[in-house]
């Protein structure tokens, strides 16, 4: 812990002494003719830099065997979040201080919680993603090439039904949604194309934010422009009068969203304080989509150094669930090891302490807390057959008493927990996590290690089974629920999907990041409740089908006080308020 306060995380990133992103990618071995600049600090890097399909090196690089896939997940967050970007980040320098070859792999910040609630996603103190503005913004334009990309498709839903509807599509089936980057409540429900036929056919409409699109769930799926352009073709934007699907193919716009994605597939290169390589890209959330970077990235990553660090969005109920029942299925990609982050404060609101009070000493409450984090920890070890370690995320407040309460907690239940002081000492604070990761990765190296080798790794539930089979193994063996019960018109709509081939796709649940069950107010680890998912549609093109549980939206709304109220740019272009 540190007695010193540091500078703000926007001050410190302005601070930082960047290296040439084009010497950042010379100490991975990427060619200058692999790296695309976008300026001196950040740039894309091509997918030559994989491995060839069939196993041989990419061009101008030997074959080698990839190096250890680290996931960080966490227990159920405060709003504020727990540090979980702070401690992927600050594990990777870590690594780098111990003498591994690590690289880390992120996802791209959305404008909707930078300006809301939770501020940026670049990480924070010491252990951060710089250029933090940049990442936090506009970035490379990822973002907007996937909003662009999934309004394209619904303007030509649209211009199909205005110009005779051949397809025969039912305005009242639509399930394809425009996509706007920022939290907009207004826009969950509305009517379109008002005015008169030239104005287009009037119908109910809404927006999702884009980091719940499928767009940018196939973007993260996708493992090359072919793979792209076949996925975005199977997106299903709604169905005709007797139920049949209508795709993306049908509509002929495969080409032209994949002429909009094409550069936005290529990973983004920057670099962390400490100048570890770092790939961000993709940013699906992992309360309303499958919360996890790009496929690519993490393969990236994984052929560029010997550990590749990379997170998943909230707690290990939501995107770590997904990285292993969705991600995995898609692309192989089995963790060696998982860290589960955990915070004082995080288990004090699960405890029972008011937002208010969570920096007030209080190991009671602690204790009381900690069958959340214990679960969560349960659902890897237990549910998944993955090797865990508790990082323990130090924040000045905490005390002795509470920070040795936890790891003597887990310590009872066969699992390490460690100090992680990452934030206020960058690398050098994560030194004690990175030894014990690479312990649970089979020791140093490139061969070896883990779970993800020696077959103890397993699904959360049998693909084969019917959706609602699935719902219900999902929700009884990692939310802990006594079941699971849809709606009268979810279970009409499990029939449909079913009925048109779409039952053996794996699910993705979107509920409350704050708690197991569909309940935000449900804390703690709580037992003899029933998940109720009110809505079932499929993405084709991602390969999974989406059920919303209790009241959450895939279109945020802003907070009373929104963090947009706080941020300004001075005469000289310095932005503040960012964080």
């Amino acid at each position: 812990m540190t007695s010193t306060p540091l500078p703000s995380d926007i001050e410190i990133a302005q601070a930082a002494h960047l290296d040439p992103i084009g010497d950042i990618a010379s100490g991975l071995g990427i060619a200058p003719d692999q790296l695309h600049p976008y300026g001196r600090d950040k740039a894309k890097v091509d997918l030559s830099v994989l491995p060839a399909p069939d196993g041989e090196g990419a061009p101008g690089r030997p074959e080698r065997r990839r190096g250890r896939l680290v996931l960080v997940t966490a227990m159920s967050p405060t709003p504020a979040g727990e540090g979980k970007t702070v401690t992927t980040v600050g594990l990777a320098d870590a690594l780098r201080v111990l003498g591994e070859r690590s690289v880390v792999a992120l996802r791209e910040p959305s404008l909707g919680p930078v300006f809301g609630l939770k501020g940026g996603a670049a990480g924070g103190g010491l252990a951060q993603v710089v250029p933090m503005e940049d990442i936090n913004l506009h970035f490379t334009g990822d973002l907007h090439a996937i909003g662009a990309a999934a309004n394209l498709l619904a303007a030509m839903v649209d211009n199909h039904i205005h110009h005779g509807n051949a397809l025969g599509i039912d305005p009242r089936r639509i399930t394809w949604k425009r996509a706007l980057d920022v939290n907009d409540r207004q826009l969950r429900h509305l009517v379109s194309g008002l005015g008169g036929p030239v104005n287009g056919t009037p119908r109910e409409d809404s927006f999702q934010i884009t980091a719940a699109s499928e767009v940018m769930a196939v973007l993260c799926l996708a493992t090359s422009l072919e793979d792209l352009h076949a996925r975005l073709a199977r997106m299903v934007v709604g169905s005709t009068p007797d139920g049949r699907p209508v795709t993306c193919a049908d509509l002929h716009a495969a080409g032209a969203l994949t002429a909009l994605l094409r550069d936005a597939l290529k990973p983004n290169l920057v670099q962390t304080l400490e100048h570890t390589p770092a790939l961000v890209h993709g940013g699906p959330f992992a309360n309303i989509a499958h919360g996890c970077n790009s496929v690519v990235a993490t393969r990236m990553a994984l052929e560029l150094g010997d550990y590749a660090v990379t997170e998943a969005g909230f707690g290990a109920d939501l995107g770590a669930e997904k990285f292993l029942d969705i991600v995995t299925r898609a692309s192989g990609l089995v963790p060696d090891a998982v860290v589960v982050v955990a915070t004082v404060r995080s288990l004090k609101m699960h405890g029972g302490v008011a937002r208010g009070s969570l920096d007030v000493p209080d190991a009671e409450s602690v204790g009381r807390g900690l069958p959340n984090l214990l679960q969560h920890v349960r659902t890897i070890t237990d549910v998944f057959g993955l090797p865990a370690v508790v990082a323990l995320n130090v924040f000045p407040s905490d005390t002795e008493a509470e920070l040795d309460l936890v790891q003597r907690s887990c310590a009872d239940q066969g699992v390490r927990a460690v100090r992680s002081e990452v934030w206020a000492r960058g690398g050098a604070g994560g030194t004690d996590l990175a030894r014990a990761v690479i312990d649970l990765c089979g020791g140093k190296g490139r061969e070896g290690g883990a779970a993800g080798r020696d077959g103890g790794f397993r699904y959360a539930y049998d693909v084969r089974s019917s959706l609602e089979d699935k719902l219900g193994q999902l929700c009884r063996r990692v939310y802990r629920a006594d079941g699971v019960e849809l709606t009268p018109a979810a279970r009409r709509q499990a029939r449909a999907l079913e009925d048109n081939g779409f039952g053996g796709l794996p699910v993705c649940v979107a509920k409350t990041q704050y708690s197991f069950s569909d309940d935000p107010r449900l804390l703690g680890a709580p037992r003899g409740f029933t998940v109720t998912v009110r809505d079932l549609t499929v993405d084709a093109g991602a390969g999974f089908v989406v059920a919303l549980a209790g009241s959450v939206t895939t279109m945020p709304g802003l907070p009373a006080s929104p963090a947009a109220e706080r941020i300004d740019v001075d005469a000289d272009g310095r932005i503040t308020g960012l964080f």
